[in-house]
Parts: C-alpha cells; structure tokens; sequence
C-alpha cells in the first residue's frame, strides 16, 4: 500500500506558482520556489518541476542527505545551472519506515508532527533567519506602519535578496536547494520511532504563518481532503480583506504560494 496523505496548493498568483509536492509508496516531497525580485534571482518554475521528479525517483532508499546530493547533482546537469546564479527552493521531506519516521528541512518550509503523547514536534531550517537581519526587520517593520507592498517595498526586497545571495550555501549563512549540491550535506534531520507519531503536517512558509498565527496545527492535521482546500482559501482570504498591506502578519507578498500536506499513521 503506498503512503496515503491528504493534500492542497494554491498559488499566490498566476499558477501553478512555484510550490511543489508530490508522493511515493512511502514518502512526501514538498518544495517551495524563492521568488524573484531582481536579475540575480531567477524564477524556479522549471527547477522545481526538475529537482521534484529527481527527488521522488531515489528518496525511498538511502540516506536522505545522499539522496538529496543526487537529486541536485541531477537538477544541475539538466539545466546547466552555476552557483549564486541559480534559482533555488526549500526542500521538505518525510519518510514513513516500518520503525521511523524521518523528517527533514532545508530552507523555511516547516513540519510538525503529532505525537502519541500529545505533544508536537516541530521541524525547520531558521538559518536563512539570521542572514541580514536589519534588512529583514526594516521591511517588516515598515509593512507593520503602513507603506504596504509598493515600489518602496520591493527595493527593500531585492536589496535584501542581493545581501542574502554572497551568504548562501557558505558556512556561516545559509542552506538552500540551489546549484550547489554539497548543500544536502546540511540537511536538517530528525527521527521519531513510528509508535510515537500520529499526525505530520508539512507546509510552505504561505501557510505556516497562518498555521502558527491561528495555532491551528492540529485542526490541520484532522482536515481532510475536500477541506484543505478551503483551508487555503480562507487563509488567501483573510491576507485580502482582513490584512491587504501586511500590516498585521508582515510578509513578502500579500499572497505567498500555499502549499499543506497531512499525513496520518493508521497504525493501532
């Protein structure tokens, strides 16, 4: 039997946007695309699609970290990328064994996972959080007073973009799925023995604030299929009626791409 998941994306805009999910007969792929603001940025439309498919064909087996290297060592080959000039993505794996379940991150997509004992668990990659810090406050702040998402914002967006970019994939900075494939050697990994784990919900940054400004990870976790769209929807709602200019959840975008997958153990 493969892995059974429920699961929704929206894009932000035009789709399909740049977020990306797809399954095997016993694990989860889900990516999320950076957006561009400037020349040095380009768009991961393609790239995911590539380095999703190069995933999902080698991620049952192995070692995550290696699996991801080959995954990036495909997608590099096949679209001839360099490194810093490159699109790049998140990267968001969950694997169900018959006595683990693995969760990993690279980038700021997020997993958290239900636990037996009612607790959860939450797994993510914050280093990109660390990079130009004044830079990612300024806009944010700025979004919080008022200026809303006009040409002031998106100076302030590629401006940080260009201060992430000499940081990336560089000790010391930060790890992202780009055109380095020594990157998945900082894979962000953790275990669970599969007795523990009852719930896991994965998602892109578009809906992980939601989920954590509403604390709602575990309603998440027992909506089902007909009802995670919704879910999204009434997220990319509530950024247009209720918070239009990111004053009260500052974001990069009013509409970030929006992407949740939910997997339930049905182990007694």
């Amino acid at each position: 039997m493969g892995l059974i998941v429920s699961a929704a994306s929206l894009p932000g805009g035009e789709p399909p946007g740049q977020d990306r999910w797809g399954t095997t007969s016993r694990s989860v792929v889900v990516l999320d695309g950076a957006t561009s603001y400037s020349p040095e940025a380009p768009p991961a439309d393609e790239y995911v699609d590539v380095l999703l498919g190069a995933l999902l064909r080698r991620i049952d087996e192995g070692d995550l970290r290696e699996q991801l290297r080959a995954a990036l060592e495909e997608t590099v080959k096949r679209l001839g990328l360099t490194p810093g000039a490159a699109p790049s993505s998140t990267v968001l794996i969950l694997r169900v064994g018959e006595k683990l379940v693995e969760v990993a991150a690279l980038g700021d997509s997020t997993a958290v996972i239900g636990l037996q004992d009612g607790t959860t668990a939450r797994v993510s990659d914050d280093r990109l959080d660390d990079v130009a810090i004044g830079q990612r406050e300024a806009y944010r702040r700025a979004l919080e007073q008022g200026e809303g998402y006009g040409e002031a914002h998106r100076t302030r967006l590629r401006e940080l973009q260009r201060s992430e970019r000499p940081l990336r994939n560089r000790s010391g900075g930060y790890w992202i799925a780009e055109a380095e494939p020594a990157a998945a050697d900082e894979l962000v990994v953790r275990t669970f023995p599969r007795p523990t784990v009852r719930w896991a919900v994965l998602t892109t940054d578009g809906v992980q604030k939601h989920l954590d400004r509403l604390d709602a990870w575990s309603a998440a976790a027992r909506v089902r299929d007909e009802d995670l769209g919704a879910l999204l929807r009434d997220a990319q709602t509530w950024e247009t009626e209720s918070d239009p200019d990111g004053r009260r959840l500052p974001r990069s975008k009013r509409h970030d791409d929006k992407t949740v997958v939910v997997w339930r153990s049905v182990d007694p």
